[in-house]
């Protein structure tokens, strides 16, 4: 007899199963809206008419392209720059009067007021104008590249409402940066460039015909993403290793030489314009680079290693994959409820609202924190020069202008001592400091070296708690916003902190063998470990921390750092960026397939190309109108196996694939039609570019042809000789071919579609990328333990 406590276990893994797969069956619906894209084109007689037709033409105008894509981009981040600085700096400076006399509740009021039209304008942007420039648009973009078709990402709608969404929210005081959105809009730069077409705004020009193609736009657009980061952060050769190891799926040598020129075109062009402008007023010195302009995070002073600096920066890579991997977890978390919370409201104009009151609370909350949490700490001498500080005569005396981390602290004023040595009572608001500043003004105050006591564990710790939970909260909302600044100002927080730990055990030394005791140092390397638990980057990671700041000297810590935290961090879980790809049902192949059963790995090689497939619908290679019209109404299959029998009696085997596309042009064309009498006359091939195109131009009138087609039998004696447009070069692997090897094959050579053949030569499945994401594998293996899919023998039948 059954125990009950059995009986109320099984009952429980039962409902455990069920929403399991409720879940996986709402995301393979999700995942069904997302088309794949087929970068290699068709090879077919046509396409090989239309190569040989084509005159032959060197890569001028791809490099042309290249450069004319990392202007633009350029460009663009130098506005953005200008425009998060120059509001930020100006929003600060209106209430610096409320500051000084202590009125913190108008302070308040005002810098929410204006926080409010900031964030009104950008989220309303990506709520109402762009809904693809949500966040960051990374994981879309990371997507596209990947192979997934999502639609709207490029346009120019979504270009414009990303720059000034993301430009907005950061000046506005999120906790947040301008690199993801920056990225999205280098690749949308890219895209729309190089096809130098519209569809938005109906434009269509004559120029660069030839790139308009999957694979060149492709090559574009990961340029465009590369380029983008160059620009932000200054960093071309850490741009093109981010577009290498995360962004772009396929690569190879030529596309590196030209994202590489691409990549130098966007940072000098940011250099240059850099030099010249400031606030956007002209300041002259055209063309003139200055260092301290040129890198980001510049660190002066760089220090002496020893090999015991390797022990603490073990111990940080620990810490930054742990707080990586702890992030991954609650922001994916949040993601989760919030599109749990926003999918119940029914109504789109109130789904929308709620949307935009979540970016308001955050405000709120931000806002906050930022003016009141300084209030409850003192001043404290800043133990460095102020930069502003003049030896001139005429500046002594005088008080020093002001800046927002004195926030409450008493004016400073300037004067030469006994000994004839300028000196300064500047003090500051270590709180405000951390707080109030934006990202990119506060890390290098955190990466300062020979300041070991500049800040003090309160300050840090609150500041680090803060920033980690806001910035969590902030990565998802109705807004264009950034997660890498944040990543590398947490990570500095923390890593000061252990060297502020470092130095309070050991003490300041002065001997030159332990001079590498400083919590500046211990910032930078925090820095790179949290990066690197978040993100899971290596390589690019690293030459991106040497680039911010210039810090040759420390890059065996830094490589230490990286390589723990992301090794840390894989063990809990995956990258952010994969997790966001994973809960927006993209559609993404990894480098390496991971499916786990019960809490196994489970090896690919041990199963076949059979076990995932799905049945196909066969095409002949003369096929009638009224066939192709019905195969084409009851199904949704965008790729059709091709047949033909080699001579009489002899049993069809597989010849190639055509797409939905290529027939829905083809029956367009009653031109080719052809009937029995005249099948053997020849009649007009349609050329390459006529069968080719992204999409249908009407689709109404192509289902009102498709309807008429398939309820006329007239249209039974009319035939389509498939021949010319076939694609002869599909891939094929037999059905008993190795599961994992099959999905190398998939990924590496980009394909849409992959028929599977029996041995003799019949096509008996598809494969197409839903097939081989992590999740469908995983149901489908499971299905197959439980002996629930058909048997060899059947299939070999």
């Amino acid at each position: 007899m059954t125990s009950p406590i059995y009986k109320k276990r099984q009952n429980s893994e039962n409902e455990e199963e069920e929403q399991n797969s409720r879940r996986k069956a709402k995301k393979t619906n999700l995942q069904e809206t997302h088309e794949s894209l087929d970068y290699l084109p068709s090879h077919s007689e046509t396409y090989k008419t239309y190569l040989k037709e084509k005159p032959h033409s060197s890569d001028w105008d791809r490099w042309f392209m290249m450069g004319l894509i990392g202007g633009v981009v350029g460009a663009m981040g130098f506005l953005m720059h200008q425009i998060i600085d120059t509001v930020f700096e100006l929003k600060w400076e209106l209430v610096e009067k409320y500051i000084q006399h202590g009125d913190f509740l108008t302070t308040w009021l005002f810098i929410l007021g204006i926080g409010f039209g900031m964030v009104m304008v950008s989220s309303g942007l990506v709520v109402f104008f762009c809904p693809s420039g949500s966040s960051s648009g990374l994981p879309e973009v990371i997507g596209y590249l990947n192979g997934a078709s999502l639609r709207h990402i490029f346009n120019i709608r979504t270009f414009f409402g990303s720059f000034f969404s993301c430009a907005l929210a950061v000046a506005s005081g999120l906790f947040c940066g301008p690199e993801g959105p920056m990225i999205h809009v280098g690749a949308v730069v890219g895209c729309g460039l190089s096809q130098f077409k519209s569809d938005t705004l109906r434009i269509k020009l004559p120029c660069f015909t030839r790139f308009r193609n999957s694979a060149d736009k492709r090559q574009f657009i990961t340029a465009g993403a590369a380029a983008g980061i160059a620009s932000v952060f200054r960093a071309p050769v850490g741009g093109l290793l981010f577009a290498l190891e995360e962004v772009a799926s396929f690569w190879d040598i030529k596309l590196a030489w030209q994202t590489f020129f691409c990549c130098l075109i966007a940072s000098f062009t940011t250099e240059v314009l850099s030099s010249s402008f400031g606030g956007f007023e002209y300041q002259g010195y055209f063309g003139f680079l200055k260092a301290e302009q040129g890198i980001t995070f510049w660190v002066k002073n760089l220090l002496d290693m020893s090999v015991l600096a390797f022990i603490p920066t073990i111990i940080l890579g620990v810490i930054g994959g742990l707080l990586g991997a702890l992030f991954v977890f609650l922001n994916v978390r949040i993601n989760k409820v919030r599109i749990k919370l926003f999918s119940a409201v029914k109504r789109k104009w109130l789904r929308q609202i709620s949307k935009l009151l979540e970016t308001l609370l955050l405000l709120v909350v931000t806002m906050t924190v930022t003016v009141f949490v300084p209030y409850f700490f003192p001043c404290t001498e800043d133990p460095v020069t102020y930069q502003f500080l003049n030896s001139s005569e005429d500046s002594l005396g005088d008080h020093l202008p002001w800046d927002v981390s004195e926030y409450n602290c008493p004016p400073a004023t300037t004067w030469i001592g006994p000994d004839g040595i300028l000196n300064s009572n500047y003090t500051i608001n270590q709180a405000a400091a951390l707080l109030v500043k934006n990202g990119k003004q506060g890390i290098p105050l955190l990466f300062q070296r020979g300041n070991h006591e500049k800040f003090g564990f309160p300050a840090l710790f609150t500041a680090l708690v803060l920033y980690f939970g806001i910035s969590c909260w902030t990565a998802g909302t109705a807004a264009a916003t950034g997660l890498v600044v944040p990543m590398l100002y947490t990570g500095a927080l923390f890593g000061r902190t252990v060297g502020l730990i470092m130095v309070y055990i050991f003490g300041v030394q002065n001997d030159e063998h332990w001079t590498w005791i400083d919590p500046g140092l211990f910032a930078t390397i925090g820095a790179a470990a949290y990066f690197a638990g978040v993100s899971r980057l290596t390589i690019s990671l690293t030459v991106i921390m040497v680039e911010l700041t210039n810090d040759v000297q420390s890059i065996m810590l830094i490589m230490v750092a990286v390589m723990v935290g992301k090794t840390v961090g894989d063990y809990f879980n995956h990258s952010l960026f994969s997790s966001l790809l994973h809960l927006k049902c993209i559609p993404h192949l990894e480098a390496e397939p991971s499916v786990v059963h019960g809490k196994k790995k489970v090896n690919l090689e041990l199963f076949a190309a059979r076990d995932v497939m799905k049945k196909c619908k066969v095409i002949h290679l003369k096929e009638n109108v009224f066939s192709l019209a019905s195969i084409l109404n009851d199904t949704t299959y965008n790729g059709f196996p091709v047949v033909y029998s080699p001579g009489p009696g002899q049993e069809e085997v597989f010849l190639g694939t055509i797409t939905r596309l290529e027939l829905c042009m083809l029956l367009s064309n009653r031109q080719i039609f052809q009937t029995p009498e005249t099948s053997n006359i020849d009649t007009r091939v349609l050329k390459y570019q006529e069968v080719t195109v992204e999409k249908v131009p009407d689709e109404g009138q192509m289902k009102s042809l498709l309807t008429k087609y398939s309820a006329d039998p007239q249209y039974q004696q009319l035939f389509i000789n498939l021949e010319p447009y076939i694609n002869k070069s599909a891939v094929a692997v037999q059905s008993h071919f190795s599961l994992h090897r099959t999905y190398v094959l998939f990924r590496t050579l980009g394909l849409r579609h992959l028929t599977v053949v029996d041995l003799q030569n019949r096509a008996v499945g598809m494969i197409t990328r839903k097939d081989l994401i992590s999740f469908q594998l995983e149901k489908v293996l499971i299905k197959l333990d439980s002996g629930k899919l058909d048997s060899d023998e059947e299939l070999l039948k």
